[in-house]
C-alpha cells in the first residue's frame, strides 16, 4: 500500500535553507553545477525595509557566498523575489507607491557593498509581471492586494523605475571596481495562433507584448511600453517623461529570461491570451526574444516544469520536460543563431510553491518537509541533470547511429496489408447470355431472354482486382505479401456445414498467382477486428474465445484452409497480433489451445506433403523504464513485457506455461487488494501440447513506451499493474501520436533472444501513420529506413537470427494514412516512402560502398548450369570466336568447291 502525505500547513520554513546550507552546498557539489542561483531576502537583511542590518543575516550570506567559492560555483543573485519587507507594505503600500523605488536603490546598495565583490552577476527583481499584476490586480499572490489593473500597472511602473536606479547605481559606482553585470528576471509564456491568419498572429504578438514586453520593450528598446498596450489601455496604463524613458533604456546587460511552470499555464489570465493557444515551446520564444529585442545575450535564469507533490524519488515527468527545454535551447544556439550563454534548472530543492502550496514539486532533490531536519534524497532528476552537465549536453550516442551491412541471403522482404481486396465479380467473358445495344433510346444493352452462349472455364486472370495488386507488389519488389484470411466470410455459420467456395477460389487465385511472379504469400488463418473480433457471427455471440467450443472451430477451419491452400501457402500464422489489451484470460488460455491444436494438425497431417512452417504473430511493442536509474522502473517495464508479450509467448516459446513473474503478480493482487483475476492452468497434456509449437517467433512492433512506478497522472495510471505511462515529450510523434523510437525495436529483438534463445524471427509488422496531405512523406522514410537500420543492428552485432522484415502498410485504402500506396479517386499512387524501401531491398540492407555485390546461393541454385557459365565468360568467348571461325570456313570451303566443280563440267 502506498503512504499517504501530510503537507506543512505554510511556506514559514519549508526547506529551510537558512539551517541548511552545508547540505544545499553538498547538493551543488555533488550535481557539478557551473553556477547557482539564489535571492537575498530584504527582509532577513532589513527587516524593517531600511536599517539598521541585521548581522545574524548578513553573516548567513556571507557564509553561502564563501561556500561557493570553495566550490568554485559563481553565484548569480536576485535582490528581490517577492519577499518585500511588511513594514514596508504597511506604511508605503508597498510597490503601488513611488517611494519604493528610492528604499530599493538604498537596499541594493547595501547588497552591492558587502557582496559585490564576490558576485558578477545580479538580477534586481523576480518577475515583476507576477509581482505587479497577480501581487497588486489581481490579489492571487502576496501581498494579495486586489487594486485592478489600475493599481497592478501603477505597481509595474514603480518596478521598472527601482530597477532602472539600482542598475545605474551599479554602472556609476560599482561596476568599474567589481566589474559586474546587471539585469532583470523577465518571465514569459509561449503563445500560436489558432489560425494562421494576419489577425491571429498580431494577437499573439499583442499576448507577449501584455506580459513580457510590458517590462523588456522599456528596458532593451525605447524606454517605453509597448504600441499594443499604449492603443488598448488608453488612461490605465501610467506614462514615462522623456528623461525617464532615456534613464530606463539600456538598463540590462544581459537578457535574463524565466519559462515554465511558474507563470506557463499556471498565472497567466485567460484574457492575456487573446483567444490564442498557449504553448511551451522554449525554443520559439528564444527566437522571439532574439528577434525582437535585437539579438541580445539571454541567459535563462530559470526554467523547469513539475511534478505531484507525492512523488518523491523517481520524476519521470520531470527529467523529460527537463530535457525538451534544454534540447530545445541547445536548438535554438545551433539552428537559429540564439545568443544563449546560460541555463539555470529550477530549482534545487523542493519547496513552497506560493499559491499551489506543497501540491507540487520543481527540486532537483527531494525535501523530507516532515522531518526535523528536512533530509534531502536525490531524486532520478539529479543523476540526469548530473550527467547531462558532465557531457556538455547531448552528444550522438555510438549505439544511435547508423550501421552499413546487409542481410543475410534469402531475407524475407515483405509487405503487410490485413485484408486483401476481394472482389469477386465474374469476368464478361463468364457470362453466358447475349446482349444487344439500345442505340437509341436507353443507350444500354439489354439481355436477349432464351439466346445463350458457349462458357468458357473460369481463370483466375479474370479476376481484375488480383492483377492490380499483384502488380502494385512487384513494383515494390518484395519478395513475400502477409495478408489475413476472413473466418466470418470462409465460413458465414462457424462450421463446415457452409462454406464460402467462392471466396476460396478467390484465395486460390491470389496466392497462385503471387507465386506465378516469385512473391511468397505469407497468410494468416486469424486477425481480431473490431467486428466480432472478425469471428463468425454464431462463434461472437456465444462467448467468442471465452467458450471452448471456438478451439475445435478454429482447428476445423484451419484444416479447411490447409486443405485448400496449402500446396500454395509454404507459410502460415494461425493468429496474426491476438491484443492482449481486449482478452480475458479465459480467453487467451483457449486461444493458446487453439494455436497449438492448428500447429500440431499442421505438423502431423499437411508438413510433410506441402513442406511449409506455422506459427503464431504476437504484438510486441517496446517498453522502456521512464527513468533509467530507477531499480523500481526497471520492475515495472519488466512486469509490463511478460504481461504484454510473456503472457501468450512464455506457453509457446518457453516451459508451457505462464510467466512465473505474471502468476505471482496476480496472486498477489487478488490477495491483497480482493481482485478476482483468475489466471487458469494448463494440465500436463497441454503443456506438453503448447510447448514448442512454433517454427518460428514472428512479431508486431510500432512503437516504444515508457513506464514508471510513481503515480504522476490519474489518467494515464493503470492500478491494476501499478504502472505509470510516461511520455519523453522530445521523442518524435506522428500524427496518431506514436512514438518513433527506432532504437527499443533492437532492444526487442535482444530480448527475445534472450529469453527464448536462438530462434529464427520474422518481424511480420513494422509501420507509422502519417499525415495524408504531407506529399514527400518524410516521417514514414525516416522510420522505415532507421526500424530497418537497428534490425540490421540486432542482426550483425547482437547476432539475433533474423529472417525477414515486413512493413506495415500495403496502400491507404485498406489501412488509411499507413499505406505505401496514397489511394485518391480510385487510383493508387506509389509514395516516396515506397521507393525508399524498394531500394533497400535492392541493395538487401545498406551496403558500405566498397561492399562487393554478393551472389547469393539460393541464385547459384536456381540455375546451376549459370553458375558455370558466369565462372568463364572469357573461355566461352575463346571457344564462340572458334566456332564462328569454323563455320566460316567451312562455308568457305565448300562454297568454292561447287565453283571449281562447276568451272570444270
Amino acid at each position: 500500500m502506498r503512504e499517504t502525505w501530510m503537507s506543512p500547513a505554510g511556506g514559514d520554513v519549508a526547506s529551510d535553507s537558512y539551517n541548511n546550507l552545508f547540505r544545499d552546498a553538498e547538493g551543488l557539489r555533488r550535481l557539478g553545477v557551473s553556477h547557482y542561483r539564489f535571492s537575498l531576502a530584504w527582509a532577513r537583511l532589513l527587516p524593517n525595509g531600511t536599517a539598521p542590518l541585521n548581522p545574524a543575516g548578513l553573516a548567513h550570506y556571507s557564509q553561502l557566498l564563501a561556500r561557493l567559492r570553495e566550490l568554485a560555483v559563481e553565484p548569480v543573485v536576485t535582490l528581490y523575489h517577492w519577499d518585500l519587507p511588511q513594514r514596508l507594505q504597511d506604511a508605503y503600500g508597498g510597490w503601488a507607491s513611488p517611494a519604493l523605488p528610492a528604499l530599493f536603490r538604498d537596499y541594493a546598495e547595501l547588497c552591492f557593498r558587502h557582496f559585490g565583490g564576490q558576485v558578477r552577476y545580479w538580477l534586481t527583481m523576480d518577475n515583476p509581471y507576477v509581482v505587479a499584476w497577480h501581487g497588486y490586480g489581481t490579489g492571487r499572490l502576496p501581498p494579495g492586494v486586489r487594486g485592478g489593473p489600475r493599481l497592478g500597472y501603477r505597481a509595474a511602473h514603480h518596478l521598472l523605475q527601482a530597477h532602472a536606479k539600482v542598475w545605474h547605481l551599479y554602472n556609476d559606482h560599482f561596476r568599474p571596481t567589481q566589474r559586474g553585470k546587471v539585469s532583470i528576471a523577465l518571465s514569459s509564456h509561449w503563445i500560436k495562433p489558432q489560425n494562421m491568419t494576419e489577425k491571429n498572429i498580431k494577437e499573439c504578438q499583442k499576448s507577449l507584448d501584455f506580459v513580457l514586453g510590458w517590462f523588456a520593450k522599456p528596458i532593451f528598446i525605447d524606454g517605453d511600453y509597448p504600441e499594443s498596450m499604449r492603443s488598448n489601455l488608453s488612461t490605465l496604463l501610467p506614462e514615462f517623461s522623456e528623461v525617464e524613458k532615456k534613464y530606463i533604456k539600456g538598463t540590462a546587460d544581459f537578457f535574463a529570461l524565466s519559462f515554465g511552470a511558474t507563470l506557463s499555464f499556471q498565472l497567466l489570465d485567460s484574457h492575456m491570451k487573446f483567444q490564442q493557444l498557449e504553448s511551451i515551446s522554449l525554443r520559439q520564444l528564444l527566437y522571439w526574444i532574439s528577434s525582437e529585442y535585437n539579438n541580445p545575450k539571454i541567459f535563462i535564469v530559470e526554467n523547469s516544469w513539475f511534478v505531484s507533490g507525492s512523488t518523491k524519488r523517481d520524476d519521470a515527468k520531470y527529467i523529460y520536460y527537463l530535457k525538451k527545454f534544454i534540447m530545445e535551447t541547445l536548438k535554438a544556439i545551433r539552428y537559429d543563431g540564439v545568443n544563449v550563454f546560460g541555463y539555470t534548472v529550477w530549482s534545487l530543492l523542493d519547496g513552497f510553491e506560493w499559491h499551489r502550496g506543497y501540491s507540487i514539486r520543481r527540486g532537483l532533490f527531494y525535501v523530507d518537509f516532515q522531518s526535523h531536519d528536512k533530509k534531502l534524497m536525490p531524486k532520478s532528476s539529479v543523476l540526469f541533470y548530473q550527467k547531462l552537465i558532465e557531457k556538455n549536453g547531448f552528444p550522438p550516442l555510438p549505439e544511435n547511429q547508423p550501421t552499413k551491412g546487409v542481410f543475410p541471403c534469402g531475407f524475407a522482404w515483405g509487405i503487410v496489408d490485413n485484408y486483401i481486396q476481394v472482389d469477386t465479380t465474374p469476368s464478361q467473358f463468364l457470362d453466358p447470355n447475349v446482349y444487344v445495344w439500345d442505340v437509341h433510346q436507353t443507350k444500354q444493352l439489354i439481355k436477349v431472354n432464351g439466346v445463350f452462349t458457349s462458357k468458357r472455364k473460369q481463370h483466375c486472370v479474370d479476376f481484375a482486382a488480383i492483377r492490380l495488386q499483384i502488380s502494385l507488389l512487384q513494383e515494390m519488389h518484395v519478395t513475400h505479401f502477409h495478408f489475413s484470411l476472413k473466418w466470418s466470410l470462409i465460413l458465414p455459420l462457424g462450421n463446415l456445414s457452409l462454406v464460402n467456395h467462392t471466396l476460396v477460389h478467390y484465395y486460390q487465385c491470389f496466392v497462385s498467382e503471387l507465386l506465378r511472379v516469385n512473391i511468397t504469400p505469407v497468410v494468416a488463418l486469424w486477425q481480431p477486428m473490431a467486428e466480432n473480433q472478425e469471428l463468425p457471427v454464431s462463434l461472437a455471440k456465444y462467448g467468442a474465445w471465452e467458450n471452448p467450443e471456438t478451439v475445435q472451430a478454429f482447428v476445423e477451419y484451419a484444416k479447411l484452409c490447409f486443405t485448400n491452400l496449402g500446396d500454395h501457402v509454404k507459410f502460415w500464422i494461425t493468429m496474426n497480433e491476438p491484443s492482449v489489451k481486449n482478452l480475458t484470460y479465459t480467453a487467451g488460455h483457449n486461444l493458446l489451445k487453439a494455436h497449438a491444436k492448428a500447429w500440431h494438425l499442421y505438423d502431423k497431417e499437411f508438413r510433410r506433403s506441402q513442406k511449409g512452417k506455422i506459427s503464431i504473430a504476437l504484438q510486441a511493442d517496446w517498453v522502456e523504464p521512464a527513468c533509467p536509474f530507477s531499480k523500481n522502473d526497471q520492475e515495472v517495464a519488466d512486469r509490463i513485457l511478460e504481461f504484454d508479450i510473456g503472457w501468450l509467448a512464455e506457453p509457446i516459446f518457453g516451459n508451457g506455461d505462464y510467466p512465473h513473474m505474471m502468476r505471482g503478480w496476480l496472486h498477489q493482487r487478488n490477495s491483497v487488494d480482493l481482485y478476482n483475476f483468475h489466471l487458469p492452468y494448463f494440465s500436463e497434456e497441454e503443456k506438453k501440447l503448447i510447448q514448442g509449437s512454433f517454427d518460428f517467433f514472428a512479431l508486431s512492433h510500432y512503437t516504444t513506451t515508457l513506464v514508471g512506478w510513481e503515480k504522476e497522472d490519474a489518467l494515464k495510471y493503470d492500478h491494476y499493474l501499478e504502472v505509470q505511462m510516461i511520455n519523453d515529450i522530445t521523442w518524435l510523434h506522428s500524427p496518431g501520436r506514436a512514438a518513433v523510437v527506432p532504437w527499443g525495436l533492437r532492444k526487442l529483438l535482444k530480448w527475445v533472444k534472450s529469453k527464448y534463445g536462438d530462434v529464427p524471427i520474422y518481424i511480420m509488422a513494422n509501420g507509422i501513420d502519417d499525415d495524408q496531405n504531407m506529399v514527400h512523406d518524410k516521417l514514414r522514410v525516416y522510420y522505415i529506413q532507421s526500424y530497418i537500420n537497428e534490425a540490421l543492428k540486432a542482426y550483425t552485432l547482437d547476432n539475433v537470427n533474423l529472417q525477414g522484415y515486413f512493413v506495415y502498410s500495403f496502400n491507404d485504402k485498406t489501412a488509411p494514412k499507413y499505406g505505401l500506396y496514397s489511394y485518391v479517386a480510385n487510383q493508387y499512387e506509389p509514395k516516396p516512402s515506397m521507393k525508399r524501401y524498394r531500394e533497400i531491398i535492392d541493395n538487401n540492407g545498406f551496403p558500405r560502398p566498397e561492399t562487393p555485390e554478393v551472389l547469393c546461393p539460393e541464385e547459384i541454385d536456381s540455375c546451376p548450369e549459370c553458375h558455370f557459365f558466369r565462372t568463364r565468360k572469357s573461355l566461352l568467348a575463346f571457344i564462340a570466336f572458334v566456332f564462328v571461325a569454323f563455320i566460316v570456313t567451312i562455308f568457305l570451303i565448300s562454297y568454292y568447291s561447287r565453283r571449281v566443280e562447276r568451272r570444270y563440267k
